[in-house]
């Protein structure tokens, strides 16, 4: 019972010292975090940490994972925020990592489907959910990085980086869907959110959020650089 109080005054810290802070005000938001547990999708290795704010590596669940992360808890709230997700939604994320972030969608969409390049972590992700009783979302193996299927979506998240945005993915928007993506190069790195107006590259919206820097997406999409 300790235990548990301690687990629950934890995240209680979590969500009033890091994430009401970072202009996540969404109620609705804030008490999905106390429903999708976070303690149980982070590796065995770093479970003390699961309510601290810093990325989390994924690193020990295999070595092609190296460099891979949980977003901080606060990015994730605020991310879920800045999306606005609904109800009747799908949503499309590219990298599952441990599922957490899906999870947290699929709490508030129709559906979720997660892309992952990593095996392993394809494996972990679907154990998470399965665990947290998430029916909802199903975890794809691939390469998501220039868009995944031909299917269009309402939400679609980046958990990478990328020095641009693949028109590909932005072509899989529905007509007022949002895409979430990292855009840029170390260390200078802007959170945006692309919203379409017609469901096609030429016709969005960008707001810019923040600033931030967050590993690249394996294969990300390269701009084209002047050479001499």
């Amino acid at each position: 019972m300790h235990a548990t109080l301690d687990i629950d005054q934890a995240r209680f810290n979590m969500i009033e010292q890091q994430i009401r802070p970072w202009d996540v005000l969404d109620q609705e938001v804030l008490d999905l975090l106390e429903v999708v547990r976070r303690e149980e999708f982070v590796p065995p290795a770093h479970r003390l940490h699961a309510f601290t704010d810093i990325e989390i590596p994924l690193d020990s669940i295999a070595p092609a994972a190296r460099g891979t992360a949980m977003w901080s808890p606060k990015m994730e709230a605020r991310v879920l925020q800045e999306v606005q997700a609904k109800s009747h939604d799908r949503a499309l994320e590219i990298g599952a990592g441990s599922g957490y972030f899906a999870a947290l969608l699929a709490h508030r969409c129709h559906s979720v489907t997660s892309v992952e390049i990593i095996p392993e972590l394809k494996a972990l992700a679907e154990r998470n959910l399965k665990a947290a009783h998430v029916s909802n979302a199903r975890v794809q193996l691939g390469d998501g990085a220039r868009g995944f299927g031909g299917e269009k979506f309402d939400i679609i998240v980046l958990s990478g980086s990328t020095p641009v945005v693949a028109d590909h993915l932005l072509k899989q928007l529905n007509p007022g869907g949002r895409l979430f993506a990292v855009i840029g190069d170390a260390p200078a790195m802007i959170a945006r959110v692309y919203t379409s107006s017609a469901g096609g590259s030429e016709n969005y919206t960008v707001q810019e959020l923040f600033e931030t820097v967050l590993t690249p997406l394996v294969n990300a999409p390269q701009p084209k650089r002047f050479t001499f």
